[in-house]
């Protein structure tokens, strides 16, 4: 049985892409920090699927998180992992120089230095099988600069970019890699990154669901596409922030993003 190894994968994306690989017949390798969570979802998968579901629960900002997981990898999946999906990640909302640097530091290494770490410790796994996937999740927003969310963007944008560096180095391999960029989704993204309602609100009338995001990243994946965005809007956005100029458009991510920052002080200071 081929295996999926999926970080972050106790909720949102990464558990609705972890599903969508249970139900097209791959055995589940889960990695997250909350074993509860992961233990529910192992036997979900399990039972609505008939496939093999292990987990582990991690810190994934460890410095030796990718090492760890490697090495339970290679042990649980006998072999056969073909999978490896880079989505653990997070964001951080307000102004670069207000908020903890610590913080976002390890924002940093888990979307970034984390994937980086694991795919290089896979690789020769997945090497192994005849046909082989890498999907990094990155965003829509790794198509331009946003302020008040701009190292979460930067972070995305590298790991576009690494991907598609990547891609190239392996195409005559076996390993095909493809970057998953979804806009807003339904998710607890926003709370997590310390939105306020007003800014959550805005979100959630534009989302997508993770499951329909899942499923539009699998097929992409193995389809063999190079750059998945889910939805027609979030493609148009794309594509019309690639001829823009890179000026306005930071303007207009600005205008919304900061809007909703300035009710979060007094005067909007």
């Amino acid at each position: 049985m081929p295996f999926a190894l999926i970080t972050g994968a106790s909720r949102g994306i990464g558990r609705a892409l972890a599903l969508e690989f249970a139900r097209r017949g791959y055995g589940l390798l889960l990695v997250a920090r909350s074993a509860d969570t992961l233990a529910a979802l192992a036997a979900e998968a399990q039972a609505q699927h008939g496939v093999s579901a292990a987990f582990l629960a991690l810190d994934l900002t460890a410095p030796d998180a990718a090492t760890r997981v490697a090495t339970w990898a290679d042990t649980t999946a006998a072999g056969e992992l073909s999978v490896l999906v880079n989505n653990a990640g997070y964001g951080l909302w307000g102004r670069f120089a207000e908020l903890p640097l610590a913080e976002q530091q390890n924002m940093l290494q888990l979307n970034m230095l984390l994937p980086v770490n694991l795919t290089h410790a896979l690789l020769p796994l997945l090497r192994r099988q005849p046909q082989a996937y890498i999907l990094n999740v990155a965003s829509t927003a790794a198509y331009q600069a946003v302020p008040t969310l701009a190292l979460y963007a930067a972070s995305k944008a590298f790991l576009l970019t690494f991907t598609r560096g990547l891609r190239y180095e392996l195409h005559e391999s076996a390993v095909s890699v493809s970057c998953l960029s979804p806009g807003a989704t339904a998710t607890a993204f926003a709370d997590r990154a310390g939105m306020n309602a007003a800014m959550q609100e805005t979100s959630a009338r534009f989302a997508m669901s993770a499951e329909e995001v899942a499923q539009a990243g699998v097929v992409g994946l193995l389809s063999g596409e190079a750059e998945i965005i889910p939805g027609a809007l979030n493609k148009l956005s794309a594509k019309l922030t690639g001829v823009m100029p890179k000026r306005l458009t930071e303007k207009i991510a600005a205008g919304l993003y900061e809007k909703h920052l300035k009710q979060e002080t007094p005067n909007g200071e």
